[in-house]
């Protein structure tokens, strides 16, 4: 997976590559049916002067679509906590309609009427 991050009025850059790492590892580990060549994800970290949050944008390129996710906290792990979250939920209903989850319908097993007399 090819990987770029900015960071704009972010200090302390080691652990936020540390988490991203992290975070990156876990992405990889459900987009293993893809080519690594094939996936760039590109992130931003940016910091918000009125409000002080810290906001993480997040953008996941595939073959068969991009997905986009943002995060926004008090601080730098919690933004890219709940960005990747949400990147990595969009990523597996993505996989879903993909293998086409939703035609495949599980049916109750029925239960006759003469098994419960």
């Amino acid at each position: 997976m090819k990987l770029s991050i900015n960071y704009k009025h972010v200090e302390y850059h080691k652990p936020v590559e540390v988490e991203v790492g992290r975070h990156v590892a876990k992405l990889e580990r459900l987009l293993k049916t893809y080519s690594p060549d094939l996936l760039q994800l590109r992130g931003g970290f940016s910091k918000n002067p009125r409000t002080e949050e810290i906001s993480c944008i997040l953008n996941l390129t595939m073959p068969t679509g991009t997905l986009h996710a943002i995060g926004e906290g008090p601080a730098v792990r919690p933004s890219c906590k709940k960005a990747f979250l949400d990147l990595e939920t969009q990523v597996k209903k993505h996989q879903a309609k993909l293998r086409k989850h939703f035609e495949w319908k599980r049916t109750r097993a029925r239960v006759r009427a003469e098994a419960i007399s």
